[in-house]
C-alpha cells in the first residue's frame, strides 16, 4: 500500500518536459552539397567519410 506513494512522485516532471530541446530542433530545410564549391578539407572529410564507410560494412 505505500509503495504506490512512491511510484507516483517519481516521474511526475517527465510529461511536462520536451523530448527534443528547442534549439537543437532542425527547421526540415536541407542544404545541397556541390562539388563544384568544394574546397580540398571537403574533399577530404569526403574521402575519409568513405573509406569508414567501407570500414563499417566489413565487419
Amino acid at each position: 500500500m505505500g509503495r504506490s506513494r512512491g511510484q507516483k512522485t517519481r516521474d511526475k516532471n517527465k510529461s511536462s518536459l520536451p523530448q527534443v530541446p528547442k534549439q537543437l530542433k532542425s527547421d526540415g530545410m536541407d542544404v545541397e552539397y556541390s562539388r563544384d564549391f568544394a574546397d580540398h578539407e571537403d574533399l577530404e572529410a569526403e574521402a575519409r567519410a568513405a573509406a569508414a564507410g567501407i570500414r563499417q560494412r566489413k565487419r
